[in-house]
């Protein structure tokens, strides 16, 4: 009995959706399996181009937060992430057949264009929907994974807020749960 990757899930939550990324959108979908948690779902996925960069991008809705991720051959991985509590808002503007998005986190504008119409007022509404949310509402909110608490807590050693003794000892707790 095999098993199935977490990259054949992730694109069965896409089927299910009714989405299907463009060729353009495979560097991006390969690496949502290291991005996204286990236990976390794809609300929904819209492919478009960075304004500023004009690289192909995708944009993630998950059930926990929002999620850009861009890899270009020559550049990388850039993947960022925004809890829906700091989105005060999102915006389509549709044209002909493509449309443009428009995020505003904190003092940042993210814009997206090339996005399909009908997909960009869908994934504007799904966003809206958690935004409008209380935070920490959602229902039957699950405890966070052992890996999402091991990626937070070397976040806090990063940021300096744990030190490496801290650090290595609530590794060690965390490691002996799995």
């Amino acid at each position: 009995m095999s098993e199935k990757s977490r990259l054949d899930e992730i694109r069965e939550e896409l089927k299910k959706l009714d989405i299907s990324p463009t060729i353009f959108a495979r560097k991006e979908i390969h690496e949502l399996p290291d991005i996204l948690s286990a236990d976390e779902k794809i609300v929904y996925l819209v492919e478009g181009r960075n304004k500023t960069n004009n690289h192909h991008i995708i944009l993630v809705a998950t059930d926990r937060r929002l999620i850009f991720v861009d890899k270009e051959f020559m550049y990388g991985l850039k993947v960022e992430d925004f809890s829906y509590s700091k989105i005060s808002s999102i915006q389509y503007e549709t044209a002909v057949l493509l449309a443009s998005i428009d995020i505003q986190v904190t003092d940042d504008i993210v814009e997206i264009d090339g996005v399909g119409k009908y997909h960009a007022e869908l994934f504007c509404e799904k966003v809206r929907d958690f935004m409008s949310r209380p935070e920490g509402s959602t229902q039957n909110t699950p405890e966070p994974s052992i890996l999402d608490q091991l990626e937070q807590l070397g976040r806090l050693k990063e940021s300096g807020v744990v030190s490496e003794e801290e650090f290595l000892d609530q590794k060690k707790k965390l490691m002996d749960k799995l």
